[in-house]
């Protein structure tokens, strides 16, 4: 497998309780890409996710990580939490901060190896470490609010910290479950910016269902519906095709899978 995949889905089934919830799933995602998966209610956009990290067991098939520089990892099998310390990491849709924390604790409390919240308060960051979580808050443009308390941030300000806490680690892959939910048009488009500016270091999984943002930002788009890809190409070609139009474009503002 050539170096320019960083994430292989081979055959991923996944049935429950007689339900084929995906069927044959190949994907290749491409390094220091942003590949969206888009598809209606029930496709097993989300599921593709948990099989990922681990989270879910296939049926059959596995997902490869090809680390940079490094040999192929199988992660199908592997601990959720060794899958993380290998470098991939994964955003839930509902931020997950510690709301009474300032933006530091909650950004001191995501560096690696640091595992209790009362360990990290008390921890001291290196200068390094310190110089991380600034030239991280900078990427996604909370380093003016890093004395603030997280539980008063705006709720695409919560969305921010909560990537860069994944980012604080240096994951090589990391995998968002619907960024934009809830935010306006002016904090999903800076969502979209800083993303981009993510991509240049790590490779971007999206599942999403709003459009515009999947037209700003996309390298790469596969199609679910009904637990198998319909169709993977470029946003545009995605919105031309009128298979896709017939199956989700026109349903319309459906949601999760």
């Amino acid at each position: 497998m050539a170096r320019s995949t960083a994430v292989e889905i081979k055959n991923i089934s996944v049935c429950f309780d007689g339900f084929w919830a995906l069927t044959d799933v190949n994907i290749n995602v491409k390094r220091n890409t942003i590949h969206f998966f888009i598809g209606p209610n029930g496709a097993g956009k989300t599921t593709l996710l948990d099989i990922i990290c681990a989270k879910t067991k296939p049926t059959k098939g596995s997902v490869f990580y090809y680390p940079e520089n490094s040999d192929g990892i199988k992660l199908t099998g592997m601990k959720e939490y060794k899958i993380v310390m290998e470098g991939v990491g994964r955003k839930f849709q509902v931020p997950s901060v510690f709301v009474n924390l300032s933006v530091m604790d909650n950004m001191i409390l995501s560096l690696k190896g640091h595992k209790g919240v009362l360990e990290s308060i008390f921890y001291k960051p290196s200068k390094q470490e310190l110089m991380l979580i600034d030239e991280t808050l900078e990427k996604v443009d909370l380093l003016d609010r890093k004395n603030v308390i997280a539980g008063s941030l705006a709720h695409g300000e919560k969305q921010w910290l909560e990537i860069a806490m994944q980012l604080v680690q240096k994951p090589q892959v990391i995998m968002l479950d619907e960024p934009a939910a809830g935010m306006g048009k002016p904090e999903t488009f800076k969502t979209g910016e800083i993303l981009k500016e993510i991509k240049k270091e790590c490779t971007v999984i999206v599942v999403e269902h709003d459009m515009d943002f999947v037209k700003q930002v996309s390298d790469r788009v596969t199609v679910l519906h009904e637990g198998k890809v319909l169709m993977e190409g470029t946003c545009d070609e995605a919105l031309s095709n009128e298979t896709v139009q017939a199956v989700y474009l026109g349903r319309g503002g459906e949601r999760d899978a």
